[in-house]
C-alpha cells in the first residue's frame, strides 16, 4: 500500500483507504458522480467516481475501509484520485494503525503503569472502586485503552485517553510528594477516574465523534455517573469519600466557562484541575508544533490559536 503523502501525479493506485466522506454530486450536464475523501494516517485526498453505477464499483459507506483502484491526477493545483474500481474491505485486510492517529507509546505498557497507580492506592474502598473499573471490567478496560481523550484539541488519537490519564496521574503523584496536605489516595483515584466519561461521550474509532449522550450530558457528568454505578455496588462505601471523589471529577475543568459544573472546593480538586490543564495544554502545544507546516523563516508566527488565546510561535 502506498500512503497518501507519497502520491504523485500519474501514479496508479491499488490500496485500502478509510472513506471519511462520501457524497453524490451532479455535473453541469446533469450527470451524477460520487465525490469522496479517502484518508490514511499521513493525510487525505479528494476522489471522484465518474461512473458510480458501473461494473466494479462496490457498495460502501462513510467510515468503511475501501479497496480502490485509480489514478492520481491534478485538479486546480491539488492532487486528486480518479477511481475506477472499489470494494469494501474485510476486517482482516487492513491494520487500523495505518489509517488512524495513534499514541507514540505502547498501550499495554501504559496500562501496566496505570495499574501500578491503582495498586498504590491504600484506601480499601477507593481500591475496590478502581479494581472494579480497571481490573475486573474487561469491556471497560478494552475501551479505555483504545479511546481518544478528545475529538480534537489534544490527545485526539487512539490511546489518547490512556496517555492523558497516565500523565495526569504522574503529575498528581509529584504534587503529593511536594505538598503533604494532599490526600494521595483521593487524588490518585480522582486522577484515574476524571475522564472515564469520555468512553461514553465519544464514539469509538474510526468515528471518534460525540454520541447523543455525550452531546446532552458531557463527559464530566457521565464520569460521575460511572463512578456512582460502581460505588453503589460496594457495600459500606463511605458517603463523604464518595462525595469528595465525585466533586473532584465535577470540578476538574476548574471554571464554569470551561464546562465545570462546580469549582474546586478541596485541595485535591485544585491539584487535579492543575494537572489536567497542564497536560492538556502542553500536549495541545506539542501537537500544534509537531504538525505545523506553516513555519516560514520570514514569518514563523503560527497565528491565533483559540485554546491558548494567543498568537503562537515555535522557539528557535
Amino acid at each position: 500500500m502506498k500512503f497518501i503523502n507519497e502520491f504523485r501525479e500519474g501514479d496508479n493506485i491499488i490500496g485500502i483507504y478509510l472513506c471519511r466522506q462520501k457524497n453524490t454530486a451532479t455535473t453541469k450536464n446533469g450527470k451524477e458522480y460520487e465525490s469522496l475523501t479517502l484518508a490514511d494516517k499521513t493525510g487525505q485526498i479528494s476522489c471522484k467516481i465518474w461512473e458510480p453505477n458501473s461494473m466494479g464499483i462496490g457498495d460502501f459507506e462513510t467510515n468503511d475501509y475501501v479497496e480502490v483502484h485509480g489514478k492520481v491526477t491534478v485538479y486546480n493545483g491539488a492532487l486528486q484520485l480518479t477511481i475506477d474500481r472499489t470494494r469494501k474491505a474485510s476486517a482482516g485486510d487492513y491494520d487500523p494503525k495505518d489509517y488512524l492517529a495513534v499514541s507514540d507509546y505502547d498501550p499495554e505498557e501504559m496500562y501496566q503503569k496505570l495499574l501500578e497507580y491503582v495498586s498504590s492506592v491504600q484506601s480499601p474502598f477507593f481500591r475496590l472502586l478502581l479494581d472494579s473499573l480497571f481490573v475486573e471490567d474487561e469491556a471497560f478496560s478494552k475501551t479505555f485503552k483504545s479511546h481518544s481523550a478528545a475529538k480534537s484539541i489534544h490527545h485526539g488519537f487512539m490511546g489518547g485517553l490512556l496517555q492523558h490519564t497516565l500523565a495526569v496521574c504522574t503529575l498528581c503523584d509529584f504534587y503529593c510528594r511536594n505538598y503533604p496536605k494532599l490526600n494521595r489516595d483521593l487524588l490518585i483515584t480522582a486522577a484515574l477516574c476524571h475522564d472515564i466519561g469520555k468512553t461514553r461521550e465519544l464514539s469509538a474509532f474510526p468515528n471518534n465523534d460525540y454520541t447523543d449522550e455525550g452531546q446532552f450530558l458531557g463527559h464530566i457528568v457521565m464520569g460521575v455517573e460511572i463512578v456512582d454505578e460502581k460505588i453503589r455496588a460496594i457495600k459500606g462505601f463511605p458517603a463523604l469519600k464518595a462525595t469528595e471523589l465525585k466533586h473532584c471529577i465535577l470540578s476538574h475543568h476548574g471554571e464554569y466557562e470551561f464546562g465545570s459544573p462546580k469549582k474546586p472546593a478541596i485541595i485535591e480538586a485544585v491539584a487535579l484541575n492543575f494537572a489536567d490543564n497542564m497536560d492538556a495544554k502542553l500536549e495541545a502545544m506539542t501537537e500544534l508544533l509537531d504538525g505545523s507546516v506553516r513555519v516560514d523563516p520570514a514569518n514563523p508566527w503560527l497565528g491565533y490559536i483559540r485554546i491558548f488565546d494567543s498568537n503562537i510561535r515555535p522557539t528557535e
